[in-house]
């Protein structure tokens, strides 16, 4: 059956479309298939107060428990209360280095699975699929894993010790992507689909859905070929927003960011790396920002000896810097580039390009004795980018309005990004806490209720993961716990049963291929 030119049935309506198949959509995907949490009979959790909660009901499953009240006292990392409690459940005292065993036992309970769709433009996985391959993720390898499936386990099975207790992003890619299958999701994920409306719409009896529609790329079927872009529409009752926030470069907004030489992704910087136009003999380079982009930016030029200017807008002991909040002995990498940001700035009055030339070509016992270790690196705090110029210079503004211009030959400004919803009305921005104002995960996410992380604006619309404000893989799994539970709790209250598995996934076999994934 075609359903692109056609008025739904009823059994067409599908309860959950999830958009993103990161590890955030994965998570909720797990959920929404039966895979149940249970306080274990053996379990006890190191938190008296939670573990006698949970106690009082152990015969039901998290997902009929009242987590507001599971969440009272409960505190962590996170400002999102059920991320904290669903965390401390996964990873009971993991901030303290404590290897605790969750008090969690997982059943398969196929009867309570719903029928759901996990739109991803590429392989499950998401936005790991194309981060630099080589370099250790932030967090601990326990804290990437995701419910059922022990990411040391797998990797031990990959003949791979874990060093420093972290792995590296293709490693955390190929796991996502292992997770799905192992789990027997595929059935559930379309992959190479590019969302472009979503929206609501009134059926003729009068019941309203979200319509989601977009484009689903098919590889050719031979060489004379070429790939193809299918239309698609979906319905369903709920949408969940899992995106990510990794689309669209955040930029300055200052004359000249468009010029050539001014770029907004490491990826860039690796380009001219491999292609040869930057090498130690290019004039210095000058990285924008103070976060953990930036610093694999001046990690990877420091290794290649080209001289690096480094400009950010707060103080190097801000708290609020990622590097002030980093273990030094977990993250020694990080631990070296905040030296540099400390050890080597610029003071007024000195001339940058003498100070990096003398740094960079001084004879390396010189170096050894010199108060300046990282030879080819300056600091520039509390500064601001005021404009770029067409000839590679850069005017930067101190404190006080103090102007210093740079002559460079690449500039990365790499400040964040945005995720991109150009498939909701003004890109999402009446959804968020500020709808004057772009979604970011820092200062403008998504404004959900904290319980269910519903929209406040929009029933039935769910928000998840970096748009919500969790950047860390650790604490988005307290999302899918709150959406699974609140659309139980709908369930319940409606008297509704689930549409069946088999008339959905006949509506969805006519429009979607699903994911094929490598063995």
């Amino acid at each position: 059956m075609d359903l692109r030119n056609k008025e739904p049935r009823c059994e067409d309506v599908l309860p959950v479309v999830i958009i993103g198949n990161g590890p955030s959509g994965i998570c909720l995907s797990y959920l929404l298939s039966g895979y149940t949490p249970y306080l274990s009979p053996e379990g006890s959790h190191p938190n008296p107060v939670l573990h006698s909660k949970l106690t009082q009901n152990p015969h039901l499953s998290l997902f009929e428990q009242d987590l507001e009240y599971l969440c009272e006292g409960v505190e962590g990392r996170s400002s999102n209360p059920v991320a904290v409690l669903f965390d401390s459940l996964l990873l009971p005292d993991s901030d303290f280095g404590l290897d605790c065993a969750s008090p969690l036992e997982w059943r398969y309970e196929p009867d309570r699975a719903t029928p759901h769709l996990v739109l991803g433009k590429g392989p499950p996985g998401g936005a790991w699929h194309a981060m630099e391959g080589s370099m250790l993720t932030l967090s601990l390898a326990n804290w990437m894993e995701l419910p059922g499936l022990k990411l040391k386990d797998w990797m031990r099975e990959k003949r791979r010790n874990v060093r420093n207790d972290r792995a590296t992003p293709a490693e955390i890619a190929s796991y996502y992507q292992h997770y799905v299958r192992q789990m027997g999701l595929e059935r559930s994920f379309a992959c190479g689909t590019t969302v472009t409306s979503v929206r609501r719409v009134a059926l003729r009896s009068g019941r309203s859905v979200w319509k989601v529609q977009g484009l689903q790329r098919r590889a050719a079927e031979c060489e004379e070929q070429t790939d193809s872009e299918i239309p698609f529409s979906v319905w369903a009752e709920n949408v969940v927003l899992a995106t990510g926030t990794h689309d669209i470069p955040a930029r300055l907004g200052v004359e000249g960011e468009t010029l050539p030489f001014v770029c907004h992704s490491f990826w860039e910087l690796e380009a001219a790396i491999s292609s040869g136009r930057l090498d130690r003999a290019s004039d210095p380079i000058l990285v924008v920002g103070a976060g953990l982009t930036a610093a694999d930016a001046i990690l990877a030029a420091h290794h290649l000896n080209t001289p690096v200017y480094h400009a950010f807008r707060r103080s190097v002991a801000d708290p609020a810097l990622i590097f002030n909040q980093l273990p030094k002995l977990l993250y020694p990498e990080y631990h070296k580039v905040h030296q540099m940001m400390s050890q080597q700035q610029h003071q007024p009055g000195e001339s940058p390009a003498d100070m990096v030339s003398q740094r960079l070509s001084s004879p390396r016992d010189e170096r050894a004795s010199s108060p300046c270790s990282y030879p080819g690196y300056l600091s520039f705090p509390k500064h601001r980018v005021v404009a770029f110029r067409p000839d590679g210079k850069c005017v930067l503004e101190g404190e006080g309005g103090r102007q210093t211009v740079l002559q460079v030959s690449m500039a990365l400004v790499l400040i964040g990004a945005h995720p991109n919803l150009s498939f909701l009305p003004d890109q999402g921005r009446p959804l968020s806490l500020e709808p004057d104002e772009p979604i970011s995960c820092r200062r403008n996410p998504v404004d959900v209720d904290p319980y269910t992380y519903e929209s406040v604006k929009e029933a039935g619309l769910y928000a998840m993961g970096p748009l919500v404000g969790e950047n860390f893989v650790r604490f988005l799994k307290g999302g899918a716990l709150a959406i699974v539970c609140d659309l139980a709790r709908k369930q319940t209250m409606s008297g509704q049963k689930n549409v069946q598995e088999s008339s959905a996934g006949h509506s969805l076999s006519c429009q979607l291929s699903n994911c094929t994934l490598d063995a």
